[in-house]
């Protein structure tokens, strides 16, 4: 692998053991992908920030470090709101150890935004090279933005922040980023919502595994295609698709849009995953509510009150930049929280059974949270969390 001269320094410890050893992990993924050299990023989103999943061993790892972040960074979703713990029922001891997990990447520079959606606080313009570790946020800012990164993993994309690089290899290659199976739906106006194009995620994604799946005869919104990517990222290892027409890349000319093999889907394996069941509790936002979503929650709750415990989850800055909305939602009894979602937390591990808005939440809850998982729309979760 090619080297700049600072880097080459870096990498001979001359820049502190932290960066040495981020160095050396990124020469090192580059050398098993093939990657000839190091590029420069313009973000980082870092996994491994809820100490539901990183334990005390992720967490002794961190305070080890000792360098700053040099591109702009934010957080993967962490296990409970960092204000609002107590209210979520998170226990002393847990809550005391995520504080240490967020106060160690504080300590690196890292934005205390914590969020599987980056996407909604910055810009992030086409064509730039990211180091993004979520799935949801890879195949997102890969399919809807057209930005380029790979599916990191937390120390990965830990790394490239501190270093502001990237091995040059996989979804950084415009090459790479064509896709080798179609997917036609046969009833695709029966699409409608979101959840609709979340369960179509979620049933061909465990087909699609990890290719780059390209979509005909379907008109998805940007909820929508953030909905269908995040499932096919759970379900599967998806971290680029493509729609014919609505996604940036197949507008260019030079995108190829022949491929090896085509799925079909059928709507009658859609409306499958729409199983009807009695819920503990309802959980919406995985991946967290974008601004249109968050406002019409707001509406559908408006004048009612909820029955089951109800949990809303979006980021941070979304959050306040809409009170009106949220204090709507909040006003129903439903309770609206920021940092954290239903996957990541212990707050929903008491539920036997959850009712979810998402194809992604629906493939993790049943793993994460050891329950059973109901999928339905926004307006669907209102009405079973208010009748």
């Amino acid at each position: 692998m090619q080297l700049e001269p600072e880097d080459e320094q870096i990498l001979n410890g001359e820049y502190g053991e932290t960066r040495q050893k981020m160095m050396e992990l990124l020469v090192g993924l580059g050398k098993v992908f093939g990657a000839d050299e190091l590029i420069p990023i313009t973000s980082a989103q870092v996994s491994g920030a809820s100490y539901k999943t990183i334990g005390k061993w992720g967490l002794e790892w961190l305070r080890k470090m000792d360098a700053k972040v040099v591109v702009p960074t934010v957080l993967n979703p962490i296990g409970m709101d960092r204000l609002r713990w107590k209210e979520m029922g998170i226990p002393e001891d847990f809550a005391a150890k995520q504080k240490e997990v967020v106060e160690a990447y504080e300590r690196l520079g890292i934005e205390l935004e914590c969020t599987c959606t980056p996407y909604y606080l910055s810009i992030t313009q086409f064509g730039e090279h990211l180091a993004w570790a979520e799935s949801s946020a890879v195949c997102y800012a890969n399919s809807v933005i057209g930005a380029r990164t790979n599916r990191e993993g937390g120390p990965a994309a830990l790394a490239a922040a501190i270093i502001g690089k990237t091995p040059f290899y996989g979804l950084h290659i415009f090459k790479n980023r064509l896709p080798d199976v179609g997917v036609v739906i046969d009833e695709p106006s029966e699409l409608k919502d979101a959840a609709d194009f979340g369960a179509l995620g979620y049933v061909a994604g465990k087909s699609i595994g990890n290719r780059i799946p390209f979509f005909t005869g379907i008109r998805p919104n940007r909820d929508q295609l953030k909905a269908m990517g995040a499932a096919m990222a759970a379900s599967g290892a998806v971290a680029l698709f493509h729609v014919d027409t609505i996604t940036p890349e197949t507008r260019f000319p030079t995108f190829k849009k022949d491929v090896p093999e085509t799925i079909e889907v059928s709507m009658a394996e859609v409306r499958e995953v729409f199983s009807a069941m009695d819920v503990d509790a309802v959980a919406v936002g995985c991946p967290h509510l974008s601004p249109e979503e968050l406002e019409t929650l707001a509406t559908l709750l408006t004048g009612k009150t909820v029955t089951k415990p109800f949990f809303v989850f979006a980021a941070r800055g979304v959050i306040a930049d809409h009170p009106q909305a949220v204090t709507a939602i909040e006003r129903s009894g439903a309770k609206v929280y920021a940092d954290t979602c239903v996957v990541v937390s212990p707050a929903l591990d008491r539920y036997d059974r959850i009712m979810v808005n998402s194809g992604k939440a629906l493939a993790y809850v049943p793993t994460m949270c050891g329950a059973v998982a109901r999928i339905g729309t926004l307006a669907e979760c209102v009405t079973v969390a208010t009748s």
